[in-house]
């Protein structure tokens, strides 16, 4: 599998931070010019054929414009490529999930429309409304045809997003435009023959591509490494965890690993509450200010009491303490319980409208839990050991002793039919187990 390895560098003089600053926008501009070009229901097919995509980008005259070597300029290309194709695999996942729960869809209306999403020459055709072949698995069934392709394109239309540009202050490099050399990372800069050098902290190096993510007054390079599939025959037996927000994982066992986890993130969600309140009250005093006319208040407080450096820096460190000390707690977890396969509970969906307690929508904003299923995902990769998801229906509120009914708090779980108590996270957990095998999985 492939790895990502942080490297650091040492602290860079301004000239070099303006240079990669400048990379930066560059890049994001490439991006967004492929994005225009490509991105619409015109371009469906033409997002496999990366190299004609490339070759109109070559000749457009955009790199020359920009000054922008063939090094970051490239990669700009494919990376905004990936992120159409990405994107238009996530509209056919939706479009396959809203017909799934339809009930005036018959089974060889459904199959149609998941052929349809399956050949991309045939889905082009639809969404342009341009003549194609009939599917040969679907040629001979009675289907009215124009409904479905309109449902195709209303269901796309509903879930269309072109991509955007979330970052400018990260750019890829390839292979090409860098090299390693005493100590330090040389970038080739806009004036031919000469580069920026970037000194590092280690002396890790890499032989493909590579990303760099700018701060203050250094980088971080971003390494994708190939880390080997480690087969252990210790390994044995199967285990149903339960990912929480205050204990991150309780097994169906009754074992229980990131029982600190609620003490690391509640007191950061409570000083970031009360902080939020204190600057939403001094801009709404700065706002006022400059209503007033009293533009010179209104700056002086929006430099000396509204700046996100500080405020940010606390939020990173706090944010690296929990996944350093979530990341400890699995490989914890992995090496006393040795498991072969492993069972968890897919993600909910998360509703549009917010909870009324808005103290339990900060701790779920706030929450660890998809980090714990990345991290989880990615380690068991790494050790060979099979990661098998279920659905969360009915694990939280029936009693795991005797399926009835039962009373749920935060933190406990009471049945009132046979008198079972356990944690919350518990009674998930056995139910979690025994959905699993009921099942056979």
């Amino acid at each position: 599998m492939t790895k990502t390895i942080c490297q650091h560098s040492g602290k860079l003089p301004e000239e070099t931070m303006d240079f990669l600053r400048g990379i930066a926008a560059d890049y994001a501009k490439v991006k967004t010019a492929v994005y225009e070009r490509c991105s619409g229901i015109g371009s469906v097919e033409r997002i496999n054929h990366i190299y004609d995509i490339q070759t109109e980008m070559r000749n457009c005259g955009l790199r020359q414009q920009l000054r922008l070597p063939v090094a970051y300029y490239e990669m700009a290309i494919v990376e905004a490529v990936a992120n159409i194709k990405s994107m238009w695999s996530k509209i056919k996942d939706r479009i396959r999930e809203a017909i799934r729960n339809r009930d005036n869809l018959t089974d060889a209306e459904c199959r149609y429309i998941r052929t349809v999403l399956k050949l991309d020459q045939v889905f082009a055709a639809v969404l342009q409304r341009r003549a194609y072949e009939m599917p040969r698995n679907v040629s001979e069934e009675d289907l009215d045809i124009g409904r479905l392709n309109n449902l195709i394109r209303r269901l796309v239309r509903r879930y269309v997003a072109k991509p955007k540009i979330r970052s400018t202050t990260q750019f890829k490099v390839i292979p090409a435009g860098y090299k390693y050399k005493n100590g330090g990372l040389y970038l080739v800069s806009r004036v031919p023959r000469r580069r920026i050098c970037l000194p590092l902290k280690d002396t890790q190096t890499s032989t493909r591509q590579i990303r760099i993510c700018i701060k203050e007054d250094s980088v971080d390079i971003h390494i994708f490494r190939d880390v080997e599939i480690h087969e252990d025959e210790s390994r044995k037996g199967t285990i149903y965890i339960y990912i929480g927000y205050r204990d991150a994982l309780t097994l169906s066992n009754g074992h229980v690993y990131g029982q600190e986890l609620n003490k690391l993130v509640s007191p950061e969600t409570e000083r970031l509450s009360a902080k939020n309140a204190e600057r939403s009250k001094i801009r709404h005093v700065m706002e006022q200010s400059a209503m007033a006319g009293d533009y010179r208040k209104a700056g002086r407080m929006e430099a000396n009491n509204l700046g996100r450096k500080k405020y940010e820096e606390q939020k990173r460190r706090v944010r690296e303490r929990t996944q350093n000390y979530i990341n400890a707690e699995l490989n914890r977890m992995l090496a006393e319980e040795k498991p072969e396969r492993i069972v968890i509970t897919r993600t909910g969906t998360v509703s549009r409208k917010k909870s009324s307690a808005k103290e339990l929508n900060r701790r779920l904003t706030r929450s660890f839990g998809g980090y714990i299923r990345r991290r989880l995902e990615e380690k068991c990769r790494i050790h060979g050991i099979e990661l098998l998801t279920i659905s969360s229906k009915d694990t939280a509120s029936i009693c795991s002793q005797c399926g009835k009914q039962g009373a749920r708090t935060s933190r406990e779980f009471h049945c009132g039919h046979c008198g079972f108590r356990t944690t919350a996270a518990r009674n998930t957990a056995r139910n979690i187990e025994k959905k699993a095998i009921s099942a056979g999985t």
